[in-house]
């Protein structure tokens, strides 16, 4: 962007650049549900002008994104490039892994439970 403009661009253009959301469309229609929070202020209007020094409240998957916009992009670059234009305040939490559930599990390359595995397992089952 040159100098002379105030730097501004529309809120889902940015949400896309910043590598946010997909598609432009899907983060345009995430701010028109009402789900984006600029300043604390509920946006409806995938045009909002947006600046840096804004911080940006909106879901993404399970986790509550609060992103602080440092700069204005004139492209959808690289993801080196895009996370240069913003800071999350608050990261999300890292994902459970599966290991923590109880799930039954079998050695890699043990292949498929022969016929006197599986009814050992039912039997397992049945017991709970």
């Amino acid at each position: 962007m040159s100098e002379g403009e105030t730097q501004k661009l529309r809120l889902d253009k940015w949400l896309w650049y910043a590598r946010f959301f997909k598609t432009r469309t899907l983060a345009s229609t995430v701010v028109s549900a009402g789900h984006v929070r600029v300043n604390r202020q509920p946006i409806k209007k995938p045009g909002h002008m947006i600046k840096p020094g804004d911080v940006i409240t909106f879901p993404q998957g399970p986790h509550i994104r609060v992103i602080e916009i440092l700069g204005l992009s004139d492209r959808r670059g690289p993801a080196v490039e895009a996370q240069q234009l913003y800071n999350d305040l608050d990261p999300p939490q890292p994902r459970a892994r599966e290991e923590q559930f109880d799930v039954a599990r079998r050695d890699k390359g043990a292949g498929r439970p022969t016929k006197k595995e599986r009814r050992d397992t039912d039997q397992l089952r049945s017991a709970w």
